[in-house]
């Protein structure tokens, strides 16, 4: 029996899902009242024929669009600042965001941002903070991802890298959450196998640290254990086999699996690798994996009773935290994903720094236990090897 890939479901915001389901990017604007769209995507996309195809798109649905894609891998605020700038020019009343999770967060950050006259660090999200934001002014968004791993494009928030602190810093509002988000798996089969498996990874972790979270949260529990075993099958065949579309499907499910989960709170991996990428320029997911079996060493006593359910989910013969850090081992090494951040350039001279930003990062927060900035230095050193 062939499984079913496409569907339409609204969970946290409405997803059109499947194969080819680009053709309706007009109808997802137009379902928003966006006529005039600005198309955000990063500047490795901006040439591609997805980008192309969907400009065409746009055009053929009567919508007078405009590119905008001087984004960053790690997004600074001029990418932002400039963005803004763009939208008004175009005289755009919405956005499209498309593409990894730089061009997705840049985009919301846009939409958020053109109608509001506070700086962007305003809304970090601290408290309240968000309630700042005139909340009528922020511009609906359409999100289109094109790689399987941030899970942006069903988030209320975008990662934006401070430029004086380099720190990468949290916006958050309940309205950056995109009104439609087309999943179409078919505009995923040109990533390379190392971009694969790095976003790929970064969803796995996702899931991973949001089911470690401490708290009470049942429903993004069941959702990060389900995303991780689909990323168990899928993500392997997705490396091995770019075209495989049921794959990169269940990967982007996936990815949108682990960004909802995650509002249950990630960890110590993501707080160190925000750290490392605001500082070092590093991909995100890639730096994820590598760090996470050093931050599952040092969280071991915290999650230990966790390690049991994850293990019968993904159905390991060793069903404690041994088995399952084995098994990510193992992984890791079947993705290709180094073990060190040595081997990705990343020296061991600034270990006290990242151990300080990390601390700091809204993901420490809900780490299975409280660390200090020392400890986050260790974790560090122990990842770069």
């Amino acid at each position: 029996m062939t499984k079913t890939i496409i569907g339409n479901w609204g969970f946290p915001t409405k997803v059109w899902s499947g194969p080819g389901r680009i053709k309706e990017l007009g109808k997802a604007c137009g379902e928003l009242g966006i006529k005039r769209p600005l198309l955000v995507t990063d500047e490795g996309l901006k040439d591609l024929p997805i980008v192309k195809n969907a400009m065409a798109v746009l055009a053929e649905c009567g919508c007078a669009a405009a590119l905008y894609a001087d984004v960053r891998g790690n997004p600074v605020q001029s990418n932002v600042d400039n963005g803004v700038a763009a939208y008004k020019a175009h005289g755009a009343d919405g956005v499209v965001a498309f593409g990894g999770g730089s061009g997705l967060d840049v985009g919301k950050a846009i939409a958020f941002m053109v109608g509001q006259t506070r700086p962007i660090w305003d809304f970090e999200d601290i408290g309240d903070w968000w309630t700042r934001a005139d909340a009528d002014a922020i511009a609906p968004i359409v999100a289109v991802p094109t790689t399987s791993g941030t899970g942006s494009e069903v988030g209320r928030a975008s990662v934006v890298t401070h430029p004086d602190t380099h720190e990468k810093k949290i916006i958050f509002h309940p309205r950056m959450l995109p009104g439609v988000v087309i999943s179409d798996p078919e505009l995923t089969v040109g990533l390379p196998a190392k971009v694969t498996a790095a976003t790929g990874i970064d969803a796995y972790v996702h899931c991973f640290e949001a089911f470690c979270a401490p708290g009470f949260h049942p429903m993004a529990d069941g959702i990060a254990l389900e995303g991780m075993r689909l990323i168990q099958t899928a993500l392997p065949r997705a490396y091995d086999d770019g075209k495989d579309i049921e794959a990169r499907a269940d990967m982007l499910a996936a990815a949108s699996m682990g960004a909802t989960a995650f509002q249950k709170g990630l960890g110590g991996v993501h707080a160190i690798s925000h750290a490392v990428g605001a500082t070092y320029d590093t991909h995100h997911g890639l730096t994820n994996g590598i760090v996470l079996p050093h931050m599952m060493r040092k969280n071991e006593a915290a999650i230990a009773d966790r390690m049991p359910i994850l293990a019968r989910t993904l159905g390991l013969a060793k069903q404690d935290f041994s088995g399952v850090l084995d098994w990510t081992l193992q992984f890791r090494e079947r993705l290709g994903i180094p073990d060190t951040l040595g081997e990705i350039g990343v020296p061991a001279d600034r270990a006290d720094y990242i151990g300080e930003l990390a601390e700091r990062d809204p993901s420490a927060g809900t780490n299975p236990q409280k660390l200090s900035a020392a400890e986050y230095a260790d974790v560090f050193r122990s990842s770069v090897g």
